[in-house]
C-alpha cells in the first residue's frame, strides 16, 4: 500500500511539472507573438537599370535589375511602401496571358521580387489596404492603379529606387521616365516619398518632387506603322 501511495506521488508531481512547462512554452510563445515589429536602420538600391544581352532579340536592351537578396528578406513595412509607389509605375509588367476582364493578371518586376501578385489584383491592393488602413489619402490614391503594360502607346517606368529606411521612417526615392508615342512626348523626374510606420500600419507622409523634364521627338516610319 505505501509502495502504491509513493508511486501516485510521483505520477502527481510529474503531471504538475509537465503541466508547468507547457504553461511556462505558451506564455513564451505568447510574449513572442506580441513582440512589437522594429525597422532596422538601412540604405539599400532595391532597382536600378543596365545593358544585358538579349538571346531572343540577339541584341543589348536597357533592362531593370531588382535586388533580390533584401527582397527575400524586406521586412512588411518596406515592403508596403514599395508596393504603394509601385502601384502607379511600370516596372516591365507584361500580361499573365491575355489580358482578363478584370485586367488584373498583370505581372510586373516588382510585384514580381516582393512577392504582391499581379498588380492591381487583390492581393496585392488587399496587402496594401491592410498597410494603410488609417491612412484615408493613400486608399483614396490606391483606387487610381495602373496596370499598363509595356508595349502600351502611353506609360511610364522606373531609371531606380533607393530605400532608406531611419527608426519609424522609411523613404522611398526614385526616377521615372514616361513616353507618349501618340503625341510623341516624353518626360523624366525625380521623387522622394516619406512613410512613417505606426505599430501596425502605415501612414503616407509627403512626396517631393523634382519639376518634370519634357521631350519631343520623331517616331521613325517602321515604329509609326507598329502603332
Amino acid at each position: 500500500m505505501k509502495y502504491l501511495s509513493l508511486t501516485l506521488l510521483i505520477f502527481l508531481i510529474s503531471c504538475a511539472k509537465k503541466n508547468e512547462s507547457e504553461n511556462l512554452n505558451t506564455g513564451v510563445e505568447t510574449l513572442k507573438a506580441k513582440t512589437p515589429l522594429k525597422l532596422t536602420d538601412k540604405s539599400v538600391k532595391f532597382l536600378w537599370r543596365a545593358d544585358e544581352y538579349d538571346k531572343e532579340l540577339q541584341d543589348t536592351v536597357n533592362t531593370i535589375f531588382i535586388n533580390q537578396e533584401y527582397s527575400k528578406n524586406i521586412s512588411e513595412p518596406e515592403k508596403a511602401a514599395l508596393g504603394f509607389v509601385a502601384s502607379f509605375i511600370g516596372s516591365e509588367c507584361d500580361w499573365d496571358g491575355a489580358p482578363n476582364v478584370k485586367y488584373d493578371n498583370l505581372s510586373c518586376k516588382i510585384n514580381t521580387a516582393l512577392n504582391l501578385g499581379h498588380q492591381c489584383s487583390d492581393e496585392h491592393l488587399g496587402f496594401l489596404r491592410k498597410w494603410f488602413k488609417n491612412d484615408k489619402k493613400a486608399l483614396e490614391r490606391l483606387k487610381d492603379c495602373s496596370a499598363v503594360p509595356y508595349t502600351a502607346s502611353v506609360q511610364s517606368t522606373f531609371d531606380y529606387i533607393d530605400v532608406t529606411t531611419k527608426g519609424d521612417t522609411i523613404k522611398i526615392s526614385f526616377a521615372a521616365n514616361g513616353v507618349n508615342m501618340r503625341t510623341e512626348q516624353s518626360w523624366s523626374y525625380k521623387e522622394e516619398d516619406t512613410f512613417v510606420f505606426k505599430k501596425d500600419n502605415l501612414v503616407f507622409v509627403k512626396s517631393k518632387e523634382s519639376e518634370n523634364e519634357r521631350n519631343s521627338f520623331e517616331m521613325d516610319d517602321e515604329l509609326e506603322e507598329e502603332k
